[in-house]
C-alpha cells in the first residue's frame, strides 16, 4: 500500500478521536529472504475493492522484526514503526523461537494456552482451553486438555468466571 493512503487512513481515524494515537507501520521486504524463505505473500491489487492501493496480504506467521519507531514531526500523535521482514534463518528468531520451546513445553493450542498464561493473559488463557475443551473430538483429547487447564490457572490462583 502506498505510504500516502496509509497516512490518509491514519490520519482520518485520528481525528474522529483525540484519545487514540495512529501508528504508520514502514515494510522493508528484502528480496533475499522472500525468495529463499516459506513466508508466502500475495499482491491482492486486482482482487482489492480499491486496486491503485497496492496491497499485499502476509501469512499470519509472517514475522517482521522492528528497526525504529519515531514520533512523526508533524503530529505528536503519529508514530512512525520501521519493518524489517525476517525469515527462517534469522539468527535472533531461532534463539527465541528455540527459548520459548524450552520454558513453554506441549505443542499446538496448548502450547499457546501455556505462553498466553506465562505472560500473564489469563482471560485469554481460560477462553482458548474451554475452546479446546468444546472442541475436542476425542475423550483422550478432554483427558490431555483437562489437567492442563486445572493445573495452570490454580497455580496462579486466578479466579474462573462461571
Amino acid at each position: 500500500m502506498e505510504r500516502k493512503v496509509g497516512m490518509e487512513f491514519v490520519e482520518r481515524t485520528m481525528k474522529k478521536n483525540e484519545d487514540i494515537v495512529g501508528a504508520i507501520f514502514i515494510m522493508t521486504i528484502d528480496q533475499s529472504k522472500i525468495s529463499t524463505s516459506n513466508t508466502p505473500f500475495a499482491m491482492i491489487d486486482e482482487h482489492s475493492a480499491i486496486p491503485s492501493e497496492q496491497e499485499i496480504l502476509f501469512t499470519m506467521h509472517t514475522v517482521f522484526r522492528v528497526v525504529e519507531i519515531k514520533q512523526t514531526a508533524k503530529n505528536n500523535r503519529l508514530w512512525e514503526v520501521q519493518l524489517t521482514i525476517t525469515d527462517e534463518n534469522d539468527p535472533q528468531l531461532s534463539t527465541l523461537t528455540n527459548r520459548i520451546k524450552q520454558e513453554i513445553d506441549g505443542r499446538g493450542w496448548h502450547r499457546m494456552g501455556k505462553l498466553m498464561l506465562k505472560v500473564g493473559h489469563f482471560d485469554q488463557a481460560e477462553e482458548l482451553y474451554n475452546e479446546l475443551l468444546v472442541n475436542a473430538s476425542t475423550d483422550s483429547d478432554r483427558a490431555f486438555i483437562s489437567p492442563a487447564w486445572n493445573i495452570e490457572i490454580p497455580a496462579r490462583q486466578i479466579p474462573r468466571s462461571s
